[in-house]
C-alpha cells in the first residue's frame, strides 16, 4: 500500500486539495447568494432609525420654540415656589434644589444629542438637495449651451434664406431697372425718328 492510498492521512488531504479537509468536519449549509439571509435572532430591542430620527426632529423643533422656554420657566418657578413656600413636610426638594438641578441636567443631556441628530438629518437632506440642485444646474447649462448653438445655426441658416424684405428689395431693384430700360428705349426710339 502506497502513501497516496492511505485514508484520512495528511498526504491524502494534500493530494486532494483544501476541500478534502472540509469533508472530514461537519457539513456547513451552503450560502445562497440569490436569496436574502435569514435574520438572526437577537435579544436586543429593535427600532426603526427613521422613526427615531423623525421623533428626534419633532423634539428638537419643540425645544427651539418660545413655547418650550415659557413652559420650562413656569415649571422652574412653580418648583422653586412650592419648595420655598409650603410647610417643611410637603417639600420634596429643599433649598439647594438638587433634584431640580438633576432634572434640568437630565433634560439637557437628552436634548443635546437629539438636537445633534436632528441637525445631522437636516444636513443629510441639505446635501442631497444641493446635489440635486447641482445636477439640475448642470443640465440647465447643457440645455442652454445646446439652445445657443442651435440659435447660432439658425441665424447662419437664415442668412442664406430669402426673406420677405430681401425679395421686396430685389423686386424694387428689378422695377427700377425695367423703368430705366423703358426710358432708354423711349429715348432711343425718339432719336431714331
Amino acid at each position: 500500500m502506497g502513501a497516496g492510498e492511505r485514508t484520512g492521512g495528511p498526504e491524502r488531504s494534500r493530494a486532494q486539495g483544501a476541500s478534502a479537509v472540509r469533508r472530514g468536519g461537519p457539513e456547513r449549509p451552503r450560502v445562497r447568494l440569490d436569496q436574502p439571509r435569514v435574520p438572526r435572532r437577537t435579544f436586543l430591542p429593535e427600532y426603526d432609525p427613521e422613526a427615531f430620527g423623525r421623533l428626534s426632529e419633532k423634539i428638537a423643533r419643540f425645544l427651539g420654540t418660545g413655547r418650550f422656554i415659557v413652559w420650562m420657566t413656569v415649571i422652574v418657578i412653580v418648583w422653586i415656589g412650592w419648595n420655598v413656600t409650603v410647610p417643611g413636610r410637603l417639600r420634596f426638594d429643599e433649598y439647594p434644589f438638587i433634584f431640580l438641578t438633576l432634572a434640568l441636567s437630565l433634560q439637557a443631556s437628552y436634548a443635546a444629542p437629539l438636537i445633534l441628530l436632528a441637525q445631522n438629518r437636516q444636513a443629510d437632506r441639505d446635501r442631497v438637495t444641493h446635489e440635486q440642485d447641482r445636477k439640475q444646474n448642470e443640465r440647465s447649462i447643457a440645455d442652454t449651451e445646446y439652445l445657443t448653438r442651435e440659435i447660432a445655426a439658425l441665424r447662419l441658416g437664415l442668412g442664406e434664406v430669402a426673406t420677405r424684405d430681401w425679395i421686396r428689395s430685389e423686386l424694387e431693384d428689378l422695377l427700377r431697372d425695367l423703368e430705366l430700360r423703358r426710358m432708354i428705349d423711349a429715348e432711343s426710339d425718339e432719336r431714331d425718328r
